[in-house]
């Protein structure tokens, strides 16, 4: 395998995938109305799903299952996995600006590192088929049988595997996952407005700032980066909030 470039500095930008970089809701979606279909259940039509977009997908299908009394979580994450590598995962396409601002932020300089809640695998035929991979120096997700997608564990995992300097640090993500996670490993989040969790959400977690687009995320990344404590566990400052 070839080895992941490395760079110098400690200070990193951590990306989340799924509602930040690509939109992938209604891949995911169909991925896994399919999955239980092959089980014998039938979503509601009109359920609201958009919370699916972000949880480590063990829970997810067994919160799906509990509805129809069914246990049988490993065969529908089997039956999603294989429904989501032949067709789901092509319907990911970027957000509107995201192209942009990777080349930004690349340009800025700044160690950029993923972390996703998806298997590390599938997220980087993602960002090789959509063309951003050679802009991250280190790729991190759940392992292939789906442990460690849990957000607290993966980034920590990501900054001892990186050493990378977590209170000079930014998490971006659009769950309160991302932000939570974050938090749990003393470093700063930018919660993204456009994905799937919306401001309620994020601001509920406790966003140390949000950004309305991609086209704002970098100047909201080097305000969060310039007011980060000194220290890992010094309190942070006050979440900005947008108008």
């Amino acid at each position: 395998m070839t080895p992941r470039p490395r760079h110098p500095s400690r200070q990193a930008v951590l990306l989340d995938l799924d509602g930040t970089l690509i939109a992938s809701r209604d891949g995911i979606i169909a991925c896994l109305r399919r999955a239980l279909g092959e089980l014998g259940h039938t979503l509601d039509a009109g359920a609201d799903l958009d919370w699916v977009v972000g949880p480590p997908l063990p829970d997810i299908m067994a919160r799906l299952l509990s509805e129809f009394g069914d246990d049988r979580v490993e065969a529908a994450v089997l039956a999603y996995r294989r429904n989501y590598e032949a067709s789901g995962m092509l319907d990911s396409p970027l957000f509107d600006g995201v192209a942009g601002f990777m080349q930004a932020l690349a340009a800025s300089g700044r160690r950029i590192l993923l972390a996703t809640s998806k298997p590390e695998h599938l997220a980087r035929r993602i960002l090789s088929m959509r063309g951003l991979i050679g802009h991250f120096h280190g790729c991190y997700g759940a392992r292939p049988d789906d442990s460690g997608a849990e957000k607290p564990e993966l980034i920590g995992r990501l900054i001892e595997a990186e050493a990378i300097d977590a209170a000079h640090s930014v998490m971006v993500g659009d769950r309160r996952f991302d932000i939570s996670g974050a938090h749990a490993n003393s470093m700063r989040a930018v919660g993204a407005l456009w994905g799937y969790g919306g401001r309620a959400e994020l601001e509920a977690a406790g966003a140390d700032g949000l950004a309305d687009s991609p086209h704002t995320l970098l100047a909201e990344i080097e305000r969060q980066l310039t007011r980060a404590a000194p220290h890992q566990g010094q309190a942070r400052d006050p979440p900005e909030q947008l108008p």
